[in-house]
């Protein structure tokens, strides 16, 4: 019984009609007033928004919010692959050979996530990690690697909520939530940064302006708090030996290196 309860409340929770009342709440003028609550409840650094407490009119600007520059080191080795948000490891791993593999209390079907077998093949014996942004993380999204982005894609449609409960009971929401898939090349093989959406808001805008990233270029942003999963394609990738599950990161922290050239 209670696990029809949490399934219904995931459910109720992914309906569009409670995403809309999110959205117009967040957005609103007055939602300006709970800012300074917002801020002292999540503590948040303030002294690392590029503008003061009381510039931002909605707790959407808030939440979609910019840095400082210079808040952020950013890793720059030449073999290294960086952490591209603010968040949390929720997993990390090896990709055996099949695509389908267990994570956390849900499953990831590489297909299913990517829309076919051929992108779903590319990534089978690479390795993969998942960050979750919260509501108070800063919401922007970098470019893990140095390189070119090849294509960027959309799929899914109805988005259940990606924490703890989302994924035990939600409909395997890191496979079939509404996401955005960006996929880059680099001297070491590709990589596939897959923008998860959340609560059906959806709402994940590209922000590039040009297809050739350096480490730590902005690449997009989320209005709320969602999921990153990036997949890479090189087997020859080691994550960093301090990574641990269920850990901050900021972006721009390394969080592992290629062994030797992929071949690309």
């Amino acid at each position: 019984m209670l696990k029809r309860i949490f399934k219904l409340f995931v459910e109720l929770s992914g309906n569009k009609f409670f995403s809309a009342i999110l959205v117009k709440t967040t957005t609103s003028k007055w939602s300006k007033y709970i800012i300074p609550l917002f801020v002292k409840v999540y503590k948040i650094d303030k002294d690392e928004m590029e503008l003061h407490v009381s510039d931002y009119e909605s707790l959407h600007l808030l939440f979609t919010r910019k840095l400082k520059s210079g808040s952020r080191q950013i890793a720059s080795e030449s073999n290294c692959l960086i952490s591209p948000v603010d968040g949390m490891i929720r997993d990390f791993g090896r990709i055996n050979d099949s695509s389908r593999f267990p994570v956390k209390n849900t499953e990831i079907d590489l297909r299913e996530m990517l829309g076919s077998d051929e992108k779903a093949q590319k990534y089978k014996n690479g390795h993969y990690i998942i960050f979750y942004l919260s509501p108070q993380n800063y919401h922007r999204i970098h470019s893990p690697i140095k390189g070119n982005i090849l294509s960027s894609w959309i799929l899914g449609g109805v988005s259940y909520p990606v924490n703890d409960w989302g994924l035990k009971y939600g409909k395997r929401p890191l496979s079939t939530n509404f996401r955005l898939i960006t996929e880059m090349e680099s001297n070491y093989q590709d990589v596939a940064i897959v923008k998860v959406g959340a609560l059906n808001v959806n709402s994940i805008h590209l922000t590039n302006e040009t297809n050739t990233l350096q480490y730590g270029d902005e690449l997009a942003y989320f209005s709320f708090g969602s999921t990153v999963i990036l997949l890479i394609e090189n087997e020859n990738f080691s994550f960093s030996s301090h990574l641990k599950e269920e850990t901050a990161i900021k972006y721009g922290e390394q969080i592992g290196g290629y062994l030797h050239d992929g071949g690309a």
